[in-house]
């Protein structure tokens, strides 16, 4: 962030990567000298390192009127905004209201091969795509990427919901696991975050051998798994990783 846009990130702790607007507001220092001048709250729903937790549509717009009656500009990583809004069974518009700017991706829950979109003003879209090409970015055959994205927002949102019911079975499953501990409770969407709690494994090694044994699943710090559902991981997928996993583990 120092190097490429010349800003400092000011860190403020939430629960499960949900915010508080009123601990955003203390955070927020007067004019003075010393310190960077504020100008962006950067807001990110679905929460990655949270679990996929969501952040509600009251929330949001808490957040986003904080920041205007503020000066700040307001950016949402909404890697996953659809999967969020699907959790909430709200219109997307409604739970992006007010923000300046939205990246999204369609190539997660969406289950697009390859791509992105950056959403916002034009002005602001025309010195992104500005600032993309000054950073090296770009693509020729860019409508190729558009096409299959067309086909996610037209035909793959509404079937999210699939995926949120899937990450719940393997939670219950994991939580069933000696040797793992994972809350069903806490999944709201496609993430499912597990504590390796077996002294004889750590989540890096755990990961390793899984993948070996047929289950991709991603390391998440020295105790920690993170598994995502989508489109490609049906209900009988779950209990067949369910079941190399016991085995690993037995």
């Amino acid at each position: 962030l120092a190097a490429l846009a010349g800003v400092q990130p000011r860190l403020i702790a939430g629960e499960r990567g949900r915010l508080d607007p009123e601990l955003v507001e203390r955070a927020l220092r007067a004019p003075n000298i010393h310190f960077p001048r504020p100008s962006l709250l950067c807001l990110e729903n679905t929460h990655n390192r949270g679990g996929g937790t969501v952040m509600d549509c009251e929330t949001m717009q808490a957040l986003v009127e904080l920041a205007h009656d503020h000066g700040l500009t307001v950016h949402l990583d909404g890697a996953r905004i659809f999967n969020a809004a699907c959790f909430l069974g709200t219109d997307v518009r409604d739970l992006t209201a007010g923000v300046d700017s939205i990246m999204f991706c369609l190539s997660k829950g969406l289950c697009a091969p390859i791509g992105s979109l950056l959403v916002g003003s034009r002005p602001f879209i025309a010195r992104a795509r500005k600032m993309r090409k000054l950073l090296g970015g770009g693509m020729r055959q860019a409508g190729v990427v558009a096409a299959a994205g067309i086909v996610a927002l037209n035909e793959l949102v509404d079937r999210l919901s699939e995926d949120h019911t899937n990450a719940r079975r393997l939670a219950q499953g994991l939580a069933e696991i000696a040797g793992l501990q994972s809350d069903p409770q806490q999944v709201q969407t496609n993430i499912v975050l597990c504590q390796v709690t077996d002294p004889e494994w750590d989540g890096p090694a755990l990961a390793e051998c899984l993948a070996g044994a047929g289950v991709l699943v991603n390391a998440f710090g020295p105790d920690q798994l993170r598994f995502v559902t989508h489109y490609d991981v049906g209900a009988a997928d779950i209990e067949r990783a369910l079941n190399i996993i016991r085995g690993v583990l037995g």
